[in-house]
């Protein structure tokens, strides 16, 4: 087996899930009906992302399914990121949440689509079409925040106190990443950071949100070394129970 490219599958994998599980949650519950549906269907693409990614997983793990590694591991066996797992909160955290976390998709597929890994550059190729409109619908919605009333700017700021934190783990690269970038099939990571930071930025100042507000100061790590918060647990108790309790069954 490959180790370190299924490590790395698996962590696209895991994150892209995660985070398309958290979005479902507002499924029915979106404050529109026209941002509920679109809410949805970018649940959707991540799920498909992830789909994709467990897939290409299976390769390096003889007689093992998508299913399985999506319903069967526990929580530490996860290599996602943080800021996938942490609640939706508010509106306003779940949007501020999508737009980092599709700003920074946005510029790692760009880089993977270049991927030595065939493979691995065509899933990158598809997904970043998906995320181009994630990024554009979620800043759309941090500027109709930011520049808003007061109370949906106090909000907003609010928010990005609360999710900030998690933002500098997407820049920090595992083992395995470290190690693939050697050979151009992984993304270096610390070089996507200044142009994910000019578009948050750029954003930013349509929302009327001031630079000084994303300080670094101390960032939450650990997710891709299976580390995570006790959100993860809850998501997968909830995920993962149908197959755990009905080992096999299919629709």
């Amino acid at each position: 087996m490959d180790q370190p490219l299924y490590h790395y599958t698996l962590q696209l994998a895991d994150t892209s899930l995660i985070m398309g599980h958290r979005m479902s949650e507002w499924t029915g519950h979106g404050p529109m009906l026209e941002q509920d549906i679109a809410l949805t269907n970018m649940a959707l693409d991540l799920i498909g992302q992830s789909r994709n990614f467990y897939q290409y997983a299976t390769r390096f793990q003889e007689g093992m399914t998508e299913d399985q590694l999506a319903y069967l591991r526990d929580s530490r066996a996860f290599k996602n990121l943080l800021i996938a797992e942490i609640p939706n909160g508010d509106w306003a955290v779940t949007i501020l949440k999508l737009f980092f976390f599709s700003a920074f998709h946005f510029h790692f597929y760009e880089r993977l689509s270049h991927s030595a890994d065939r493979q691995l550059a065509a899933i990158a190729e598809k997904s970043l079409k998906e995320v181009t409109y994630h990024l554009r619908w979620s800043g759309e919605w941090v500027i109709r925040l930011g520049d808003g009333t007061e109370e949906s700017h106090r909000r907003l700021q609010s928010a990005l106190e609360e999710v900030w934190p998690y933002t500098g783990e997407m820049f920090e690269p595992s083992a395995d990443e470290s190690l693939l970038t050697h050979n151009n099939t992984s993304v270096s990571l610390p070089s996507i950071r200044r142009p994910w930071l000019d578009t948050v930025l750029r954003v930013f100042e349509e929302a009327t949100l001031p630079a000084s507000a994303m300080e670094s100061g101390w960032m939450q790590t650990g997710g891709k070394n299976g580390v995570h918060t006790e959100h993860l647990g809850h998501i997968l108790a909830e995920l993962q129970f149908l197959q755990r309790a009905y080992p096999g069954c299919e629709w």
